[in-house]
């Protein structure tokens, strides 16, 4: 089997039962459980029977349980492997927001970061509350790359999104209450071949199933969360394109000193 065992969720989540989709929710949040716990565990910890664990697997196209756990285990171990290896800075970084923020995935804000780096344009999208969030990113992005475009507080323009291609990227805010602007924005995207990176509260929010790249963002303080997790990403950003980004907040403070922008 190809597919990693987030990936196999995701693919299949919409069409599980829902005590299978608690199950799933639960082994996706808690991958160490699920790789050493027994079946009936996970199903107490999950609040279902442990029929209901072993049905998830078959409706997974696995062979059983065994299965299951084995697939689980590889990609933990293999997640627990990248994390002890992640740069000292990365970690320092994040450390004044480990509060606000569920544990970041190295690998897939790594993947966000080059992706948002490389795309020909990056389309930023947050609806109502989520929208203070999205105009950050933007703002800040925008003085390390050209190129970045916003979503409205309360939609989007067709026009706008259909000059995205396969070589874009688009971001999404999306936590509780989810909006179906988010939703549409990340379909839409999907369509035209741009790759999808969800700032959302769960792997399998609604646009957390079919993004590409998926970054937790805690629950507590939802604007601190989306701030601080939106903060890392430009950071790491900074740091990965140094040059580039340099020379382009050079030229920009020129030009803010050119209009004296700044008091000071």
């Amino acid at each position: 089997m190809n597919q990693s065992f987030k990936e196999l969720i995701k693919h299949k989540f919409p069409d599980l039962s829902r005590g299978q989709k608690k199950v799933a929710e639960f082994l996706v949040n808690f991958m160490e459980k699920g790789s050493l716990y027994t079946a009936g565990q996970i199903g107490k910890e999950a609040g279902v029977s442990e029929t209901t664990v072993i049905r998830l697997a078959y409706a997974l196209g696995l062979n059983g349980f065994s299965d299951l756990q084995e697939l689980m285990r590889k990609e933990w171990l293999s997640s627990t492997e990248s994390k002890e290896a992640a740069s000292k800075p990365a970690a320092e970084e994040k450390k004044p927001f480990n509060e606000w923020l569920s544990p970041v995935d190295e690998k897939e804000l790594s993947q966000a970061v080059d992706a948002l780096i490389k795309s020909d344009q990056v389309y930023i999208a947050g609806f109502r509350e989520s929208h203070t969030a999205a105009y950050w990113l933007y703002y800040k992005m925008n003085q390390l790359r050209n190129h970045v475009l916003l979503s409205f507080p309360t939609g989007f323009l067709l026009e706008t999104l259909c000059n995205l291609t396969s070589a874009s990227a688009v971001v999404v805010f999306s936590l509780p209450r989810y909006t179906k602007e988010a939703l549409e924005v990340a379909q839409q995207a999907k369509k035209q071949g741009a790759k999808v990176i969800a700032i959302t509260d769960r792997r399998l929010s609604p646009v957390g199933q079919i993004a590409d790249i998926t970054l937790l963002a805690g629950t507590t303080e939802h604007i601190l969360s989306l701030l601080a997790l939106s903060q890392i990403v430009i950071s790491s950003m900074q740091k990965r394109d140094e040059k580039t980004a340099g020379k382009r907040l050079e030229y920009l403070e020129k030009l803010y000193a050119e209009q004296g922008i700044f008091l000071e």
